[in-house]
C-alpha cells in the first residue's frame, strides 16, 4: 500500500470494484472521465440506496477531483460514504483507488479521484420522500 491509501480505507470493503478495459480509454488512451463519473454515481447510490432503504436518484455532483489518471488493466476500487443526511436529501462522499501491478508483480495502490455527490429518496409516486431515521439522526432533526 502507499500513503495516497488512508488507513480508513483499509478498514472497509470497496462499494464497487472494477476493472476499465480499452473501450472505456479517451483519444490519449487513458480512462474516459466520464467512465469514471458513471462508476462514482454508480457507488454513491448503493450507499444512498442503503442509508434511504430504498430507491434514490442523483441530484447533483457537488464536486469532483481527478488526481492521477486511470489505466487500462487497473483495478479500481470506490469507497462510498454517507457524509451529511436531510430531511429527503442523502450526500455521500466517494473516493477512488487504482490498484497497478507492475512488472515487479507488486502492486502500487494510488488515490485517483475524490468526489461529493448528492441523492434524493424516492417514493413509490417517484416524488421525494423521507428518509428514515437511524437512532444517531434524531439529535440532528426536529
Amino acid at each position: 500500500m502507499t500513503p495516497d491509501a488512508p488507513a480508513s480505507d483499509h478498514d472497509q470493503s470497496p462499494t464497487l470494484r472494477v476493472v476499465p478495459m480499452p473501450a472505456d480509454t479517451n483519444v490519449a488512451g487513458d480512462i474516459f472521465g466520464g467512465w469514471i463519473l458513471s462508476q462514482i454515481d454508480i457507488a454513491g447510490s448503493v450507499a444512498a440506496h442503503r442509508r434511504a432503504r430504498g430507491r434514490v436518484i442523483t441530484v447533483a455532483v457537488n464536486a469532483v477531483q481527478f488526481h492521477k489518471p486511470v489505466f487500462v488493466g487497473d483495478v479500481v476500487s470506490l469507497y462510498a460514504r454517507v457524509v451529511r443526511v436531510g430531511t429527503t436529501s442523502i450526500t455521500v462522499d466517494v473516493t477512488v483507488y487504482a490498484e497497478r501491478f507492475g512488472h515487479d508483480t507488486h502492486a502500487q495502490r494510488v488515490r485517483v479521484t475524490e468526489a461529493t455527490l448528492t441523492y434524493v429518496a424516492m417514493g413509490p409516486d417517484r416524488k421525494p420522500r423521507p428518509v428514515p431515521l437511524l437512532d444517531r439522526d434524531r439529535e440532528d432533526r426536529p
